[in-house]
């Protein structure tokens, strides 16, 4: 217990130091492009129509409240004459920013003639970066956020194994090929329930490994196994 509470304090200082890196981050952006800018930006981030933003937020202004797709619009009151702005999604802070009564009477939306600045266009070339699929004979050892779909020719039987972690695990290889080559697909626990011979899997945000000299293809914590039943594969090896 006392071990317990000797550790709060250092927890709650590093919540503080991340919740400041993340507002000192987001004032950096602010600086360097306009209100307008930085608005078209998180309408892309948070795929929300730009209309609908601009619309939140005059709604938001009136009512101190709106809901705008997946995020929470809050007006936290007048600040040196100009309204501010609290985004959030589930509870957590997205953006805080102010904007002149002037921005909110444009007839124009400003937010929608912004839709392809600089900051918008890094970010969809980063969003396109990490979405992009691979055929299996690109793949390299050390690969990451891997995308692609595969034919399963091969599963291997389960077996039970004592990880580093110290539990025990079941771990199975899984031989998947497109039409530009074959791959063993680690799969743990659950994941070996998901695929099955001759069904069609969607790999996403994989990492490329080796094991005893041969590729492997891994999907974390943070990747995504689906049986792809019923999709027609773009990519397809002969067994």
């Amino acid at each position: 217990m006392q071990e317990e509470v000797q550790k709060a304090p250092y927890e709650i200082h590093q919540i503080v130091m991340k919740r400041q890196l993340f507002h000192r981050s987001m004032i950096t952006i602010r600086n360097k492009v306009s209100r307008g800018e930085y608005l078209a930006f998180l309408s892309a981030k948070y795929d929300i129509d730009p209309d609908k933003l601009f619309y939140g937020l005059i709604s938001a202004e009136k009512e101190w409240k709106s809901e705008c797709g997946d995020l929470s619009i809050e007006c936290r009151g007048v600040r040196e004459n100009k309204i501010v702005f609290l985004l959030t999604e589930d509870s957590k802070v997205v953006a805080q920013f102010s904007l002149s009564r002037e921005f909110l009477l444009e007839k124009l939306n400003p937010i929608k003639n912004l839709g392809r600045n600089m900051l918008l266009r890094r970010y969809l070339v980063k969003e396109q970066k990490k979405s992009r699929s691979f055929g299996i004979k690109d793949l390299r050892v050390g690969m990451k956020q891997v995308n692609l779909r595969a034919k399963v020719l091969k599963i291997s039987k389960p077996t039970l194994v004592f990880t580093r972690f110290g539990n025990y695990a079941s771990v199975a290889n899984a031989l998947i090929a497109d039409d530009t080559g074959t791959i063993k697909l680690c799969l743990w626990n659950e994941q070996i329930g998901i695929v099955s011979v001759g069904s069609m899997v969607q790999i996403e945000n994989a990492n490329v490994s080796t094991f005893r000299g041969e590729r492997q293809l891994r999907v974390g914590k943070k990747g995504k196994l689906v049986s792809a039943v019923g999709l027609e594969p773009k990519m397809i090896a002969s067994a």
